[in-house]
């Protein structure tokens, strides 16, 4: 079967994709004063793979993130950066994929910035941990350069500094990023809950530089991944750590509403990425009938919207493989707050290959959207993603 983008009257804009950092990132990039200072990757004798590794402590393999299309099930995937497929790092070859997948436009996220960030923020070395953050930016600005209106980069901030996090947030605004990413669960790094006034002033800042909040998966720190039962085999334990990882998300769009952050911050957007939609609006229900139940109005009187009002108005969240669950999620939540994602180049991503069980882009949105108007599909595809990213 042959289907094309064409076929279904709308652009495709994929809301959660990476781009697999290369080796020499770091090293040659930061400032000399830092030289030696930064990530680097060196063959690591007792995993028997190539890593990443920072002032001694090992970080992740560098093809970790790279696993799309492998030919062993996740969680294996290239032990050399010769064996990762130049589509996840090189950017010509990247908009040449998305052709051939009838995508129009990608969002792009870090990996080690990302997932590595509690290792980045616990260095003991201020200056060197903003640096670290910046050359991962500027590295991103150059590589979307090659196509601005189809490669839209996301801000690594340095959270755990409020004033270097909105300072980089302005630079990237001002170099053409589109949105910030933000840590799931600061308490995981020593720092206050999420709904802590502490990050008020970040949350005022992003708001009035009409820039949205990006929580994606694994922004709390992969512990989840490394606690996994030795007797229960590799591949079932992938399969916890990544469910686990997803339902984190849960617990942040239920703190950002419960402390009061999306009441305070009327017009600044959230996104949950890469969590799947089919289970909000089972949480929403959860979380309107605990709010009725347990007198939250009468505590806080300023709350004049039900927990699934404050969702509506303001937070998003994305789909990549769900059928049955996408169309629950539809018949509750609307249109308005969805948006289409492939999660490429990672294990899960709706990527072909001798070990996934995924199909094409192009024929799952036939598929599971080929019924939709045009319009519907179009919102859900493309528009509501860049509204949200201001395409």
């Amino acid at each position: 079967m042959s289907v094309t983008v064409a076929d279904l009257d709308s652009l495709v804009l994929d809301s959660d994709t990476h781009v697999v950092e290369p080796p020499d990132l770091w090293s040659s990039r930061l400032p000399a004063k830092f030289s030696g200072s930064g990530p680097e990757v060196r063959w690591d004798e007792a995993r028997g793979l190539e890593a990443w590794f920072l002032g001694g402590e090992f970080l992740m393999p560098v093809g970790a993130p790279a696993s799309a299309g492998w030919h062993e099930h996740a969680p294996l995937f290239p032990r050399r950066w010769s064996d990762v497929d130049p589509v996840m790092h090189d950017p010509q070859t990247r908009l040449a994929r998305m052709d051939a997948d009838g995508i129009q436009a990608q969002v792009l996220y870090p990996n080690l910035a990302q997932f590595s960030a509690s290792s980045i923020a616990t260095l003991g070395q201020a200056e060197l941990s903003a640096a670290l953050i910046r050359v991962y930016n500027d590295y991103l600005t150059e590589f979307v350069s090659v196509a601005p209106e189809r490669l839209i980069a996301i801000t690594s901030i340095p959270f755990w500094d409020i004033d270097a996090a909105i300072a980089e947030t302005e630079r990237g605004r001002a170099n053409g990023h589109r949105g910030i990413i933000m840590t799931q669960d600061p308490r995981r790094f020593g720092l206050p809950d999420l709904a802590s006034r502490h990050w008020d002033r970040l949350w005022a800042a992003l708001q009035d530089l009409d820039t949205s909040v990006n929580f994606h998966i694994g922004s709390g720190g992969i512990k989840d991944l490394l606690e996994v039962d030795p007797e229960a085999g590799i591949h079932a334990n992938a399969v916890r750590g990544g469910v686990n990882l997803f339902m984190g998300n849960a617990s942040t769009i239920t703190t950002l509403i419960t402390g009061g952050v999306c009441h305070r911050f009327p017009d600044l957007k959230f996104v949950a990425v890469e969590s799947g939609v089919g289970w909000i609006p089972c949480h929403l229900d959860i979380l309107d009938w605990q709010w009725l139940n347990c007198g939250v109005a009468k505590e806080h009187p300023e709350y004049t919207l039900l927990p699934s009002e404050y969702f509506q108005r303001q937070i998003y969240s994305s789909f990549w493989f769900e059928r049955s669950t996408l169309n629950f999620a539809l018949e509750r939540l609307g249109t308005d707050n969805i948006l289409y994602e492939t999660d490429f180049p990672h294990q899960t991503s709706m990527t072909p290959g001798p070990a996934s069980a995924a199909i094409p882009p192009a024929q799952y949105i036939h598929e599971t959207l080929g019924d939709l108007t045009p319009e519907v599909r179009h919102k859900l595809l493309w528009k509501n993603a860049a509204d949200l990213y201001h395409l």
